[in-house]
């Protein structure tokens, strides 16, 4: 039997599928597509499963209301299968206090996935909607994936993590056209492309009519190749002048980070790092110009314990800043007994003085906050941090003036996956700081997923990005999402590096989304032009 001959088998065993075999067809498709996101990268995996994908939609005809909800089914089967896997490393923050949330682990571990599934299962029954039974039907789960996935960035707070388009960012090539169209647009491309095989085992058509939409899809791959191999050779990386980056990253146990008791520990073990020489020529901090430290990096009220902000004051050198995560406490009547806090970044210069701070605005849901926050508490819950009331929100996202270097836009944690949230205008910064802890999740697949989504908000925006995690990875990352430096996961030391200059202005940082809405759109009215032909 030939290759078409296998592949038309192999299809036609898929459209058949029932009951429980199709939803074991859809589980496996899911979790193999996992494999796209870091730390795999392995993208070309989607050749196969988005195919699969197709002709599930295919074989959904069969079912009753125009076979809406039999896609839906097996949207839900594909999109748990690609959830779990791609998330399960969240698990680990229930074992940090294992105590209280151990019980919570497999709730977690499958009830997030088994909620970020029903939006796959949108996008089956969208893609049902618009199917018609021709090479166009991969135009209509591009489209109904993108809008589904959209919408799981932006609901109920949001949560866009290994979005699709995300499988094109590596190689670094491909990863440049998220500079003109963003993540959104990257989805629509990456699933009509990955899809595009499931064309070769339609029947009834001419050999040259089934290869189109595979060779289309091919040719869009290269031209999207082309396109970032000439941006990249065109922009090197160069630094800013005078600037001196150093990322202190102690890899510190989650439970220790959040222990009072421990924190003349964790201050000694932050100044005597952040001086640590890292080389024949190197004068510890002495010689740097923004020394930079992770995430919520201290156990206690930085601002008021006096000895330690007396101790950042001896640490830093005559011109040097201090960034670093703390959690806040907010301004109340003397008295009052502090319940809730803001988690925030201060830049702190040599004398010990505050001249800048930035509230973190995007709160993780069930980590920094609880949803009905009152009733929750009222009935036992607490959020993974364990604030009482949960953290305050900031009041709005704005660039950090700083003495010695370029103004910078402060990211706290996953705020650094929202594309749209990075709202920049007219007031431009010289940089991103991304600041995170992404110690509770250990040694997993979650921190370089992290990173990934990170370093795409530089090639969109033009703007180099800084990162300073706690048990890593942090690095720096040029404009064009090259990494200049990194101190990989589960490392304890110090990165030094001079700080990136930002490229000329892209067109998603001018435009935002509108070239991504403009390409849904042309898609959704050459589906809808041709779903009116006869015969649809």
């Amino acid at each position: 039997m030939n290759r078409r001959g296998v592949l038309n088998r192999i299809a036609s065993g898929i459209i058949l599928a029932w009951g429980w075999k199709r939803a074991a067809i859809a589980l496996v498709a899911g979790a193999l597509s996992s494999l796209a996101m870091a730390p795999f990268n392995v993208w070309p995996i989607l050749f196969v499963t988005f195919p699969v994908a197709v002709w599930l939609i295919d074989g959904a005809a069969a079912g009753k209301r125009r076979g809406v909800p039999a896609a839906a089914m097996a949207g839900w089967w594909f999109g748990f299968g690609y959830f779990v896997p791609g998330l399960y490393w969240i698990g680990y923050a229930f074992l940090v206090d294992a105590d209280t949330f151990g019980w919570l682990l497999p709730v977690a571990v499958c009830g997030l996935p088994a909620y970020l599934a029903l939006f796959t299962a949108l996008g089956f029954a969208l893609a049902r909607l618009l199917w018609r039974p021709d090479s166009l039907r991969v135009l209509s789960l591009a489209l109904g994936l993108t809008i589904s996935e959209w919408l799981r960035g932006h609901l109920l707070t949001g949560f866009p993590w290994n979005a699709f388009g995300y499988a094109l960012t590596e190689p670094l090539a491909l990863a440049q056209s998220i500079s003109l169209i963003g993540i959104w647009g990257l989805t629509l491309l990456a699933v009509a492309i990955f899809a595009s095989p499931a064309v070769l085992a339609d029947g009834g058509i001419e050999a040259r009519q089934r290869w189109a939409a595979p060779v289309a899809a091919l040719a869009v791959l290269a031209v999207m190749a082309v396109y970032g191999g000439i941006r990249l050779k065109l922009s090197p990386t160069k630094l800013v002048d005078n600037v001196r980056l150093r990322i202190m990253q102690p890899n510190l146990p989650q439970d220790a980070r959040f222990n009072y008791s421990a924190k003349a520990d964790v201050m000694q073990k932050y100044l005597s790092l952040s001086d640590r020489s890292t080389g024949p020529k190197s004068t510890g901090v002495r010689d740097v110009s923004l020394l930079i430290w992770p995430e919520s990096a201290f156990p206690f009220f930085l601002t008021r314990e006096a000895d330690a902000m007396a101790q950042i004051a001896d640490l830093l050198p005559k011109g040097t800043i201090l960034l670093t995560g703390a959690v806040r406490p907010p301004e109340l009547p003397p008295g009052r007994r502090i319940t809730r806090a803001y988690n925030s970044i201060y830049a702190i210069d040599d004398d010990g003085s505050i001249l800048a701070v930035y509230d973190k605005l995007h709160l993780v849901p069930f980590g920094e906050f609880l949803p009905y926050q009152n009733l929750m508490e009222k009935l036992g819950f607490v959020q993974l941090t364990k604030v009482q009331g949960g953290f305050l929100s900031g009041v709005a996202r704005r660039n950090l003036d700083l003495p010695n270097a370029p103004p910078v836009l402060p990211l706290i944690c996953y705020e650094a996956i929202f594309p749209d949230e990075i709202a920049i205008g007219n007031n431009r910064p010289g940089w991103m700081l991304n600041l995170t802890n992404d110690g509770w999740f250990g040694i997993s697949s979650g921190p370089y997923q992290h990173l990934q989504q990170a370093r795409m908000r530089a090639v969109e925006q033009g703007l180099p990005l800084v990162r300073a995690a706690n048990t890593g990875i942090s690095a720096v990352i040029d404009p064009l999402g090259r990494v200049v430096a990194e101190l990989g996961l589960g490392v304890e030391g110090v990165l030094d590096s001079g700080l990136p200059t930002p490229v000329s202005p892209t067109v998603y940082a001018r435009v935002g989304e509108l070239p991504a809405a403009v390409l849904v759109a042309l898609v959704m009215m050459l589906v809808l032009l041709r779903k009116r032909q006869p015969g649809s």
